[in-house]
């Protein structure tokens, strides 16, 4: 059985792949995608990788590039992005990305809002089913899709790191997914998901780099933008440069971060105000954990807090179990 966990985020595509009782192979790009006369012509070489060519509806699309390398074409962070072309790019590359030609499963997320949302979810699973015509030359039949709230797939890939998944099976853990247009999370008691309790928060990962934009900013006389703080943070890297000086963006992160971490850490409390107990435990997952973990510990402090192994691909590995299943 040949399953997909796929994870188009706003900022990253995420792919989980491999047949079921082995562990899947991993591939990430960053999730710009636009029609390919609107990619800027590289001139120097770079460590970038070339964008993959996929056709949406006929049309040449590039994807998996970095966003600061599309011209003339708006950045898709909106409520709306499952029904964009940009999106239908990035789903075809990452069926590209797998190397396959049939897949049985393919499983992916919603942000918690979104999913409760059943003719969104039944849409996209119309869209994800069938034949793709991912290339001129090639074509990809997906013949099942499975979608679940965004964080559910940390979930799976937190219980499958736990070796012992009964020491969790009585108690009430809560999954908190920090992404680039959202922050999602799921309350799970005694293994089963809590809607009341689950939510949305759009303070999320580019409000942050936003934030820390303009901080920076005030101090130089010119913010780098949203675009270079993403790719600075992507890449690993703690500086970026403003009038040609080196800027490290490491205060100006953690001084956005508690501003808005704060306010999520709020929403999250409220959120789970007509639960009957504490929380047991609280597990990260997604990229943007880390600029959000100090604020979220320092609002439950008496609560356990775990960031997901290599927590970037956390919830499409979970995706990916969950497949299996």
């Amino acid at each position: 059985m040949q399953i997909v966990g796929l994870d188009i985020g706003y900022s990253n595509l995420k792919v989980a792949f491999g047949k079921a009782g082995e562990e899947p192979a991993l591939v990430s790009r960053p999730a710009g995608a636009a029609p390919s006369e609107h990619i800027g012509q590289q001139i120097m070489s770079t460590r970038a990788e070339d964008p993959l060519r996929v056709l949406v509806d006929g049309r040449e699309f590039v994807a998996g590039c970095s966003h600061d390398r599309l011209e003339n074409w708006a950045r898709e962070l909106h409520k709306d992005y499952t029904s964009t072309d940009s999106y239908r790019a990035l789903f075809n590359a990452g069926l590209l990305m797998t190397g396959m030609t049939e897949i049985d499963r393919v499983v992916t997320g919603l942000p918690t809002s979104q999913y409760f949302d059943e003719g969104l979810r039944k849409r996209l699973a119309k869209t994800m089913e069938g034949e793709h015509q991912v290339t001129p030359k090639k074509k990809i039949v997906v013949k099942d899709v499975k979608i679940v709230p965004q964080p559910l797939g940390g979930f799976a890939d937190y219980l499958h790191h736990l070796g012992d998944p009964s020491q969790v099976e009585d108690a009430s853990v809560l999954v908190v997914d920090p992404g680039f247009f959202s922050v999602d999370w799921v309350l799970l008691v005694n293994g089963e998901f809590k809607r009341a309790s689950s939510g949305t928060s759009l303070d999320a990962t580019s409000v942050i780099l936003d934030e820390a934009s303009a901080l920076i900013g005030k101090d130089h006389g010119s913010g780098p933008g949203r675009s270079r703080m993403e790719n600075a943070v992507r890449s690993g890297r703690n500086t970026v440069s403003v009038f040609g000086t080196h800027v490290d963006i490491t205060p100006y992160l953690a001084a956005a971060s508690a501003t808005v971490g704060h306010i999520v850490a709020s929403q999250l409390k409220a959120s789970l105000r007509k639960e009957e107990s504490e929380v047991d435990a609280i597990v990260m997952v997604g990229g943007g954990a880390p600029l959000f973990e100090h604020a979220i510990k320092a609002a439950f402090d008496k609560t356990p807090l775990t960031i997901a192994q290599d927590s970037v691909f956390a919830n499409a590995r979970g995706f990916w179990r969950g497949g299996e299943a």
